[in-house]
């Protein structure tokens, strides 16, 4: 279903009016559910030749209100910001979180396991930090954040995992992976391991063969190839990866999900072409559009197709893309921005 043909890249899921429905948050508009065909205006979005300044739409309320905020930032204000909900359909208020340099995009993942999400903008040139949301002594958000920095410098890529089997979540980039300290306030090792290129924002880290390791899964974001890295261990405790390709034949695979879309209860991998990632200046920039699912077979990932084509046939999968069950029925739907438009693909079940 084609929602819009707005241009903004990132698209969020949240209840914006309370209703008990979720709504699509895109760029300057949110669209009312269940039936997203009503816009209401949100707030003003920088534009830059063909981008929107606006690289992800995290769902959080922020200052504790009892209303869905979001959290969002791009590369060219080189500031993470949250809009404020203001609860009548109004404009929303635009909070300035932190100055941080040019960001590619923002994930959020509850690193300390408080039930919280702390937002880790990827800065590409500039230190890996994190921003921690501060509570009131009713555990409600202040609207206020601490940063956190762990490192002096990180590259194009971003991911989130365990993968030292500590319980802790380390931090994956494109030049290895830094392991967290037991103690949070404490020093984060840096094991540069291998080296990534233009990874994709996330890295996924998932056990992938189900051999107690966790392995990840990281796409080109602005050239070809989608590959899982095997992590192995040998007899003195070295640890190792070993690069199997998925899919060789595509481009600019920028984002990515690991959820169970087909609800067998075993998770795929979701993700697509970032369509002009760099505005048709990257490898294979001009072949068809794409958005897929990769299924795990026990021996390699089988593909499956959403949407495929030309421009105006096929779908991409932008920079920042949701997964939600909009119509309550149980399945999970894939809602995508992009340059291309914005879409729903509903899932029917028939995966």
């Amino acid at each position: 279903m084609k929602v819009s043909s707005e241009t903004y890249e990132s698209v969020g899921v949240l209840d914006v009016d309370g209703d008990g429905h979720p709504d699509i948050v895109s760029g300057a508009f949110f669209y009312q559910g269940p039936e997203f065909s009503q816009r209401h205006f949100i707030a003003e979005v920088k534009r830059v030749e063909e981008y929107w300044d606006d690289f992800s739409t995290i769902p959080l309320d922020v200052n504790g209100d009892g209303r869905m905020d979001f959290i969002s930032g791009g590369w060219f204000g080189a500031t993470l910001r949250w809009f404020e909900n203001p609860g009548n359909n109004g404009k929303w208020k635009e909070h300035i979180i932190d100055e941080t340099g040019n960001i590619e995009t923002v994930r959020g993942w509850d690193i300390d396991g408080d039930g919280t999400i702390e937002i880790f903008p990827n800065n590409p040139g500039h230190p890996l930090k994190y921003y921690k949301l501060k509570k009131d002594a009713e555990g409600r958000g202040t609207g206020q954040f601490t940063k956190v920095e762990i490192a002096q410098t990180q590259g194009h890529g971003l991911g989130f995992g365990d993968i030292n089997g500590d319980g802790q979540g380390d931090i994956i980039g494109n030049n290895g992976w830094l392991e967290a300290p037991l103690d949070l306030k404490g020093k984060w090792l840096a094991h540069p391991a291998f080296e990534l290129g233009d990874a994709s924002v996330p890295i996924l880290v998932v056990d992938v063969n189900k051999d107690g390791l966790n392995d990840f899964i990281v796409g080109q974001g602005h050239s070809y190839g989608l590959d899982w890295y095997e992590q192995k261990i040998d007899q003195q405790g070295k640890r190792s990866w070993i690069k199997h390709p998925i899919d060789p034949y595509n481009s600019q695979f920028h984002t990515m999900e690991w959820v169970d879309i087909d609800g067998d209860g075993i998770s795929e991998l979701v993700t697509g072409k970032r369509y002009r990632a760099h505005n048709g200046g990257d490898p294979g920039a001009n072949d068809p559009y794409g958005l897929y699912y990769y299924k795990w077979n026990g021996e390699s990932f089988t593909k499956n197709i959403i949407s495929y084509g030309a421009v105006d046939q096929g779908k991409g999968a932008g920079i920042y893309f949701s997964i939600a069950d909009l119509r309550g029925s149980g399945r999970k739907d894939i809602i995508v921005a992009g340059k291309d438009g914005l879409y729903i693909f509903f899932n029917d079940g028939n995966l």
